[in-house]
């Protein structure tokens, strides 16, 4: 090691010595700017002269600077600090896996639980276009917390193998061209044996050794000299895992094998595939582990203590208790990457209808069969299946297929066409969802009318009528009830209710999320998805209630699952989505955005008037279950974390984050930035769910109150207290993203129930609209002389921010954009400008999706 202990280099301090290699030498360092520990990897002094080593040093740190994911050691920064390059790294407490293994292999659950977070690593890293070339035990860490860490991707060692009897050579690294071989030996994939290209699916052949090691202690390819390693990666296969580990389920020796096949083709397809083989392997996917194969035998004296019928009992319930459930059966029917809308079995059970976005193209619908990977369009585009007629096989379907500005929010025109294709007859505009009776007679449908979500059947007659949006209507087997679920917006609940012909409404139970229902063919149970109460937000539980409220568990999965239908044999159609959420920076001269994200459901909050700080909220499972509050720069330095909570506002002066606790009586929350403790706000005379934002003066809060079945109340309160004062008559509230404020404080632009953008006096005046303004126009910001709104309109991309002056309705387009990577993403589902419209921030999500069809779920 080179560099001393209390030596300064830039802002850090080196503390001590972590670790070295052929491209660097890591040392645990003190960050005196930021006052944290951190590990900080530098090149080493007879290196610095190599241009070319120092120029791929700073690309491995620009790729890995993108790769924001909980399972990939995070980098802070890049900085070069006299004739040194730095390359500072989240500080990492723990042992490498090779540690790990040195006691012998690993437990199974264990092993199984490091492997689906290594596979989730990569697949985030190839999604990126990077790939690492160099896994083995030494670049995974596991923390003392049970995280894996993927450590080094891309930064493989320099020095050249020397010609000795080594298995676990040194790796080359310059260049990529072919004829140069990249890899620890050993880990090496055929190829880059063969020192071919290495694509991702070198990666995936790496982590079933790595696999197979943890599952067996053993490694796959170990030979006497470096010649005999090369051998055996490229004409052997490791001994069968069952011989060292004779527990392991059959299943998981499948997908070692499948990920050590010698041809690249025959391997998995990606990474997401490997997790997903492995998830289905594990207690969360509904699965069970198979039994241990040997019973250790009792005691001779229990054995005589348990004779005759208690023996005869014991006995019988060690065999229930043991015997594996059979394991439900999943057939994938597509394989494109995109978003799948909505997808229906026509009458004979086999033909499957659905509606998707694929590669980035317009949704449009399309006919599959499980016993073919092919899909065939019917020439319906911008279109999506509403449902099939369960008596004739007419599609209702949805043409001029949009999104609002949440992504999962589509409507369009209701439309009838045969299924065999022909010309759509319209029917009704606006619709959001449509079902058939079981006669296949009459449609039900649900739409907005008014700013009101309705359940209409026949379209007209309403039967359920609300304020909260109403998802996945769908009709009972016997035509007798309508079953949905209404998404209360902002109190944390999803319902999941029936309404009769009459009007009748009972609640089956409720959730925190909703991920669509079906009927069961006999009526007597609604199948859905969502998160248990309990249980990690993550994994999606399939259920079963009864039409008495009755509820039972059917399978639990690792991830968003969307219930499409049911056919009449019991066999489920489900959707299997790959979520991300997506915060990107943008500069007013930037084509290519910063990727802004952390873990792994940021949601944007706020944005500073310099552009330089961000706030977002952590909203999935890296949040936890309160989910958490952090504050970053735009530059992509690190996020500090604030606290708990949904994070709404930043004070003018950065000192203070407005947040709100979660749930239905949630209370605004003042948190410190810095030194300081934080304070609760409970205005006098208010209840309820509470948002709001700072006035430019820092000294009151613009606030709303929204209470079920009620609407919303907006009002301004002071921070040094008293009561609270009206602003504008109820119904109207505050838009989702932005500030409504103006600069003077003295105009609020206030959103009614239609979507109908009205500004209003501070001084409580009567309000104003901005001419030729259309409802559902969300103002984003005021410019800085306060004359225009920055007004945004979601749905479709690319999205398109606009300039309108709000005396004359002039408008004017400030930016047209969208991911660089636009498969599986709907619409910009919110954004926040800097009052001079120079730096924007925006957020969307994407959804990969995939059919399957599962049998067994019983």
């Amino acid at each position: 090691m080179t560099v001393a202990t209390g030596t300064r280099l830039g802002s850090y301090e080196i503390v001590s010595p972590l670790g070295a290699g052929g491209m660097g030498e890591v040392y645990r360092a003190r960050d005196m700017r930021l006052e944290r520990e951190v590990a900080v990897k530098v090149l080493p002094e007879e290196l610095f002269g190599d241009a070319d080593l120092v120029a791929r040093f700073g690309r491995e740190a620009k790729a890995l600077a993108a790769l924001n994911h909980p399972g990939i050691a995070a980098i802070h920064a890049f900085e070069e600090v006299g004739n040194r390059h730095l390359l500072v790294q989240e500080l990492l407490e723990g042992e490498t896996l090779r540690q790990v293994l040195a006691s012998g292999k690993v437990p199974l659950r264990k092993a199984l639980d490091y492997a689906v977070q290594i596979a989730r690593a990569l697949a985030a890293a190839h999604e990126r276009g990077v790939v690492h070339r160099d896994l083995k035990p030494e670049n995974l860490f596991v923390t003392s917390d049970g995280r894996v860490k993927i450590l080094d991707f891309g930064l493989a060692k320099v020095t050249r193998p020397d010609a000795g009897a080594q298995t676990n050579l040194p790796t080359e690294s310059r260049g990529t061209e072919p004829g140069v071989v990249l890899g620890t030996l050993g880990y090496m994939s055929p190829e880059q044996v063969r020192g071919k290209p290495a694509d991702a699916r070198s990666d995936i052949f790496s982590f079933g050794a790595v696999l197979y090691e943890m599952l067996s202690g053993k490694r796959a390819f170990r030979g006497d000299s470096a010649a005999d390693t090369m051998s055996a990666i490229l004409r052997e296969d490791p001994a069968d895992l069952a011989v060292s580990n004779q527990s392991l389920p059959a299943g998981l020796e499948r997908i070692v094998r499948h990920c050590l096949e010698k041809q690249p083709e025959q391997r998995f397809h990606s990474a997401h595939d490997v997790a997903f083989a492995l998830e289905a392997l594990t207690g969360t996917s509904g699965v069970a582990l198979p039994p241990v194969r040997s019973v250790a035998k009792p005691r001779l004296g229990l054995a005589l203590a348990l004779a005759g019928i208690l023996a005869a009992a014991a006995l019988g319930y060690l065999a229930r208790g043991f015997r594996a459930p059979p394991l439900p059966s999943w057939k994938r029917l597509t394989f494109r990457r995109g978003a799948v809308w909505n997808a229906r079995f026509a009458p004979d059970g086999q033909t499957v209808v659905y509606g998707a976005a694929w590669d980035a193209n317009p949704i449009e619908v399309f006919l599959t069969r499980p016993e073919s990977p092919e899909s065939r369009p019917l020439g319906l585009k911008d279109a999506s299946v509403f449902a099939v007629s369960p008596t004739t096989g007419e599609l209702a379907v949805m043409l001029q297929a949009r999104t609002t500005e949440r992504s999962y929010e589509r409507l369009g025109t209701l439309a009838r066409v045969p299924i065999a294709g022909g010309t759509p007859r319209p029917v009704l505009e606006n619709v959001r969802y449509a079902d058939w009776t079981p006669d296949g007679r009459e449609l039900m449908v649900a739409r907005i009318v008014d700013g009101k979500h309705r359940i209409e059947l026949p379209p007209g007659k309403v039967l359920y009528e609300s304020r909260f949006p109403i998802h996945t209507p769908r009709v009972s087997p016997k035509g007798d009830a309508v079953a949905f679920f209404e998404e209360e917006v902002r109190f944390s609940r999803c319902p999941l209710r029936l309404v009769d012909l009459a009007g009748k409404v009972r609640t089956l139970g409720s959730s925190t999320d909703w991920w669509n229902l079906a009927w069961s063919p006999d009526g007597r149970e609604i199948v859905y998805g969502a998160p248990e109460p309990g249980v990690s937000h993550s994994v999606v539980s399939v259920q079963a209630v009864s039409l008495s409220g009755k509820n039972r568990i059917l399978m639990r999965y690792p991830g968003p699952l969307e219930i499409h239908d049911v056919a009449r044999d019991g066999r489920v159609l489900l959707g299997r989505l790959e979520f991300e959420s997506h915060l990107v920076g943008l500069g007013d001269d930037a084509k290519v955005g910063r990727e802004l994200s952390w873990l792994d459901g940021a949601f944007l909050a706020d944005l500073s008037d310099d552009g330089k700080s961000l706030l977002f909220t952590e909203s999935e499972e890296g949040g936890g279950p309160n989910r958490a509050i952090y504050l970053r720069g735009t530059d992509g330095s690190a996020p500090t974390l604030v606290g708990e909570g949904e994070g709404l506002a930043l004070s003018p002066d950065r000192a203070w984050v407005l947040s709100r606790e979660l749930g239905a009586k949630g209370a605004l929350v003042l948190l410190p930035v810095g030194v300081g403790s934080p304070r609760r706000l409970e205005p006098e005379g208010l209840k309820g769910v509470l948002s709001g934002d700072f006035f430019p003066d820092g000294k009151r809060l613009l606030i709303e109150e929204r209470i079920p079945d009620q609407p919303a109340r907006t009002f301004v309160l002071a921070l040094s207290g008293g009561r609270p004062s009206t602003l504008a008559p109820a119904g109207y509230r505050l838009p989702d993203f932005g500030h409504p404020i103006s600069p003077d404080g003295r105009r609020i632009a206030l959103v009614d129930a239609g979507g109908v953008v009205a500004i209003f006096p501070n001084d409580g005046g009567a309000p104003s609209n901005v001419p030729g303004l259309e409802a559902g126009s969300l103002p984003i910001r005021w410019t800085s002389d306060g004359r225009s709104l920055y007004v945004y309109r979601g749905g479709g991309l690319p999205a398109r921010l606009w300039r309108v002056e709000v005396a004359t309705g002039r408008r004017e387009l400030v930016r047209e954009f969208a991911p660089a990577d636009a498969a599986g993403v709907a619409t910009i589902e919110g954004l926040l400008i800097t009052p001079d419209g120079r730096f924007l921030v925006y957020f969307y999500a994407k959804n990969i999706g995939s059919l399957y069809v599962v049998s067994g779920l019983k």
